[in-house]
């Protein structure tokens, strides 16, 4: 029973990742990182370096604990949702991670909606985090 993440290079999918890490270490588990990214959105340099980078930091973390990390790229994606579902169930997680936006009082009668999905249909619990300020 793993982990499984979903990971985008911003704040938020950063706080998702170090949190899904932290609690791989924790519980020793595997850590699955799910990277989806949009039809026809190519990852720029800055982007994919910080990239590398953020999964390097992870690895080693994760190694220094003796745990495994299995790193899916999901290029052409057409639901990130999809991709998180599917990543939990084909590995047996027991739990997702995911990151959350700070939203307007306004932004918080509607939650985003690959995050709602998340929630509603993840086989497994499933964790949402904030980015620290």
């Amino acid at each position: 029973m793993g982990i499984v993440v979903g990971y985008v290079a911003n704040p938020e999918g950063r706080a998702a990742l170090e949190r899904a890490g932290a609690a791989a270490v924790r519980l020793s588990a595997p850590l699955v990182v799910v990277h989806s990214r949009r039809p026809g959105r190519e990852v720029d340099a800055e982007e994919a370096g910080l990239l590398a980078a953020v999964h390097d930091k992870v690895r080693a973390e994760l190694a220094e604990a003796g745990q495994s990390v299995e790193v899916r790229e999901v290029p052409d994606s057409d639901d990130p949702a999809d991709d998180l579902i599917t990543a939990a169930e084909e590995s047996g997680a027991s739990l997702i991670v995911i990151g959350l936006r700070r939203r307007t009082p306004v932004g918080k009668l509607i939650l985003g909606a690959s995050a709602q999905r998340i929630l509603l249909d993840a086989p497994c619990p499933v964790l949402a985090v904030k980015p620290e300020d």
